[in-house]
């Protein structure tokens, strides 16, 4: 071996030796990284959530505020449903102009408003048309079964929120204790318990045999007997019970994790929790029960 300045000069190698991951490696960052997403993913779907009922609020906000709009011009709320005769039932039959109608002009929607003939009815061939017009301010982005149909053989579109006609399971009837009932024309000095305590609007689960927002029959009312919320399957389907009773109307409820959006007849919406005390939430569905509620409503 050959020396320099009493040094020995290496031979150069012939082979060059690169570091690489092995399986094992590999595999352990993959595990990782698939561990990370999966923390990562409930977080996501939380805001996606937080966002959607975000939105709903606002939705409701305004349609509560066209609401107030038609009671300040003609000095009362919008009629539940009109029809010559009660109770109403869910069924095709009937005139059933539900409060939507009555609200449109206010809701920036005065086009569908005047392409309905009201004295025709709800189901009327003539009102085919506008009755197949998805209007997205009814609509909750969380509302799997309601949100985004469009299908122009369907006999309607749905809406994701009702007006609160009575404070327990009831037919639809000219004599419910709510504020939006067959026949209605209530003023806000008719709302003994304050407009603050009373629940106008609230949301409701959009099921397969709803006659859609002009109807006034379960499809836009709903009392406040019970919450009604979906249940979800271990393949992640959704469950809800569907009645094929027509005199069963039904309560409030959402896709919502926990319960459901409300505006009360003051304006104001509020998130009302699925476990509520049953007795208040019953007593919030009531225009005049004279129970001193207070301002919780946990």
């Amino acid at each position: 071996m050959p020396f320099f300045y009493g040094h020995a000069i290496a031979k150069p190698s012939r082979y060059r030796y690169s570091h690489a991951f092995t399986l094992v490696e590999l595999l352990v960052v993959i595990a990782i990284i698939g561990i990370l997403v999966g923390l990562l993913l409930p977080a996501v779907q939380a805001a996606r959530e937080a966002a959607r009922r975000c939105m709903c609020s606002n939705n409701m906000g305004q349609v509560g505020l066209a609401m107030h709009h038609f009671e300040y011009n003609r000095e009362h709320l919008p009629t539940g449903v009109a029809n010559d005769s009660g109770p109403i039932l869910n069924e095709a039959v009937g005139n059933h102009i539900s409060w939507v109608v009555g609200v449109l002009p206010y809701m920036e929607q005065l086009t569908i408003y005047q392409n309905i003939d009201q004295k025709l009815g709800a189901y009327a061939v003539e009102n085919s048309e506008a009755r197949a017009v998805r209007i997205a301010f009814l609509q909750c982005p969380s509302d799997s079964l309601g949100y985004g149909l469009g299908d122009p053989e369907k006999l309607s579109q749905e809406s994701s929120y009702a007006g609160c006609y009575h404070s327990v399971e009831a037919p639809i009837d000219s004599n419910n204790d709510g504020l939006l009932f067959l026949n209605s024309q209530m003023r806000y000095n008719q709302i003994l318990d304050g407009s603050s305590n009373t629940i106008l609007l609230g949301e409701k689960i959009s099921l397969e045999n709803d006659l859609g927002w002009m109807s006034g029959t379960r499809a836009t009312l709903r009392n406040t007997n019970a919450f009604t919320l979906p249940k979800r399957t271990r393949r992640g389907a959704m469950i809800v019970d569907d009645s094929s009773d027509p005199a069963m109307v039904g309560g409030f409820g959402s896709f919502h994790s926990g319960g459901a959006n409300f505006v009360f007849a003051d304006g104001s919406v509020r998130f009302l929790s699925g476990g509520i005390d049953i007795e208040l939430y019953q007593n919030l569905g009531n225009r005049n029960d004279g129970a001193m509620i207070g301002g919780s409503f946990d």
